[in-house]
């Protein structure tokens, strides 16, 4: 009896599935990495307000998801479903978009980016309080170890403790919507797939991000550059709605711990792009900072990846 008479049909090993997890992870962090630069290209001019940057693009990507759903005839999500994709829009359409607009403002990108590095751990951390997880203590230490390495470097910039600025709580603030969107993204594009969780998440999302867009435009319309124009329509088209294609899927794919560690480039792909794009300076603080608020995030899922996970959060059987 040879391998082409088995009855049981092989199925790609876990080292290509994990693979296939990690580049379709990456190709969403290279997409993500170019929204902190393209948002202060936007916003840092005054011709574009902050509320209409963080809602217009979503009203746009909604219309994207809303004709995509449509074509291919998408079913309906059931239950509970929706609940979790409210979870999702507020995080990563309604949160994150948002506050990043405001405080990139006033806030360089790169300066943004090192504090958005946070975002791995945290993300690690509300997969954990989601899945009910127990890990080991080291993934606490040095969780907290990097959000007081991220503190820390927002007060050495701002002057102090004391000088902290608005827009490193926008960014903080972000962060932590951004990586609860991010966890529950995840585990719900698991049983939806991956474009359609962002894209009823942006459906959902809709009503209240064309109101917000349509004040915006009341309050002040938007004008610009052609270069402006065109870093909206990439946080529109890219950061907001295609990006989100190749990162959920990856995290769907798994494992969702490995996954999330390709994140960490983004701090870093971002930086580049601020100092080749922007030309914002490379200083020391930033390096050292964006080195400090890595590793550790780095070591937390790391030692979040070696503990169990928890039942809700493995793949349901049939779920490829």
């Amino acid at each position: 009896m040879t391998a082409h008479d088995s009855a049981i049909a092989s199925g790609p090993s876990p080292l290509l599935k994990t693979r296939s997890g990690l580049w379709w992870g990456l190709l969403g962090v290279a997409a993500f990495s170019f929204t902190m630069p393209f948002t202060r290209v936007a916003v840092a001019g005054g011709a574009m307000s902050p509320l209409f940057v963080g809602s217009g693009r979503a009203v746009i990507a909604a219309l994207l998801a809303g004709v995509a759903l449509a074509v291919t005839r998408q079913r309906m999500p059931l239950g509970r479903q929706w609940g979790q994709l409210a979870i999702v829009a507020g995080g990563v359409i309604v949160g994150f978009p948002l506050l990043t607009s405001y405080a990139l403002t006033t806030a360089p990108a790169s300066h943004g980016a090192v504090v958005v590095a946070l975002l791995p751990a945290a993300t690690a951390v509300t997969t954990v309080i989601r899945g009910h997880e127990r890990p080991p203590v080291t993934f606490w230490a040095t969780a907290a170890i990097g959000a007081v390495a991220a503190v820390a470097f927002a007060c050495v910039q701002g002057g102090g403790i004391a000088q902290l600025q608005w827009s490193d709580l926008l960014l903080f603030a972000a962060v932590v919507a951004c990586a609860i969107g991010y966890a529950e993204g995840g585990i719900l594009s698991r049983q939806l797939g991956s474009w359609q969780t962002i894209s009823w998440s942006l459906v959902l999302a809709a009503p209240l991000m064309v109101a917000l867009t349509g004040a915006a435009i009341i309050q002040q319309p938007p004008h610009g550059t052609f270069v402006e124009w065109g870093a909206f329509a990439y946080l529109a088209v890219v950061s907001m709605f295609l990006g989100y294609f190749a990162w959920y899927r990856g995290l769907a794919i798994g494992p969702m711990a490995q996954v999330s560690q390709v994140q960490l480039a983004q701090p870093v792909m971002t930086i580049v792009w601020a100092t080749v794009l922007l030309h914002e300076q490379l200083t020391w603080p930033t390096v050292l900072g964006g080195v400090a608020v890595i590793a550790c995030a780095l070591l937390a899922v790391r030692a979040r990846g070696r503990g169990r996970p928890s039942r809700s959060l493995r793949r349901p059987r049939g779920v490829r």
